[in-house]
């Protein structure tokens, strides 16, 4: 077992000397894998390889053929859905609190899937490890019926909801495609001139829609959800739909990052969207950005929703906290 967690640390060094020149993201490494995390990285590897039902796990069909119970709201907690129109939010907050601090969510699914129960319950974590912060989730249209830029237009109706509402505090949190859409949210908050948010959470976030990551490579035999194909979700041009994919409002890698708040990436060493977060946090350090930057070796896309079941997603839910925390204290000095 060592010599395994010792060869895969030479393997990331190797590729973080070859295609990285900063030594902040080779320092980035969070070397601890757990049993549960191999075990939970092989189940993920063993379905998205079983025939035509692995095909459409990792090509996204299945998030538009998903069917779930209604979400039972835990007790303490308020649950509202509002109409703005073109799409719905959904607002989670604790009922004996109130607060000016709000968390603004948007989900991932590759911009072609819907929220699910799992984001609600990713609301309630939120808010219980933000000190009670109200969490509003973006039910944004999604391709291909709403290619680019809807999911950004729909990203930024949903801020302005909470300015409107008058939080103070603002932090966005986004996981997948969702965390590429948070970094272009930002970025054209703050080149609208708009009050940007306190802080960023990102978790495996897809940055580059033109794929051109050197991890698309070398992590292609390791990706368990992407890897081993090239008719995955990661190859759907459904949302670019003829648009520019250098765009910055559609791959935030590609923009500058200058005036960025304090941004948290977290990412899996074994993603094939690894350098999406690489580059990014490299770029954004450059820029002056408050960056941290943890890649969990021996993780996989979205490692976080395993929530308490391996010792890394427990790990990456307390840096959070952490994270927001610091955040919210420091916006009060």
């Amino acid at each position: 077992m060592v010599i395994r967690i010792l060869n895969e640390k030479e393997r990331l060094e190797k590729n973080f000397e070859k295609h990285h020149m900063e030594g902040f993201v080779k320092e980035s490494l969070v070397s601890d894998e757990s049993f549960n995390g191999r075990l939970i990285r092989d189940i993920i590897s063993g379905m998205t390889s079983f025939g035509q039902y692995g095909e459409q796990i990792k090509n996204g069909e299945w998030l538009k053929k998903s069917r779930e119970p209604k979400w039972l709201c835990p007790f303490r907690f308020n649950w509202e859905i509002f109409d703005l129109g073109t799409f719905n939010v959904e607002l989670v907050s604790p009922k004996e609190k109130q607060n000016d601090t709000a968390i603004l969510q948007l989900h991932g699914g590759g911009y072609i899937g819907k929220i699910n129960n799992i984001y609600r319950t990713f609301s309630c974590i939120y808010s219980n490890l933000s000190m009670g912060s109200d969490v509003l989730s973006a039910d944004y249209r999604v391709a291909p019926d709403f290619p680019y830029p809807f999911a950004l237009i729909d990203a930024i109706n949903s801020y302005k909801w909470l300015l409107y509402r008058g939080y103070k505090k603002i932090i966005v949190v986004g996981d997948s495609a969702g965390g590429g859409l948070t970094l272009s949210l930002c970025n054209y908050l703050i080149d609208k001139g708009y009050t940007k948010p306190i802080g960023l959470i990102l978790m495996s976030p897809w940055t580059d829609l033109t794929i051109s990551g050197e991890s698309i490579k070398y992590n292609y035999h390791q990706d368990p959800l992407f890897g081993e194909s090239n008719s995955t979700l990661l190859y759907n041009k459904d949302y670019i739909a003829g648009a520019d994919p250098t765009d910055p409002y559609l791959s935030p890698l590609y923009g500058d990052f200058v005036g960025f708040p304090p941004t948290l990436i977290q990412v899996g060493s074994y993603e094939m969207l690894l350098d999406d977060s690489t580059r990014v946090a490299e770029k954004a350090k450059i820029a002056g950005v408050d960056i941290k930057l943890s890649i969990y070796e021996g993780m996989f896309h979205n490692f976080q929703k395993a929530m308490w079941l391996t010792k890394s997603s427990r790990d990456a839910w307390s840096e959070i906290e952490g994270f927001m925390e610091a955040l919210i204290k420091m916006k009060n000095n």
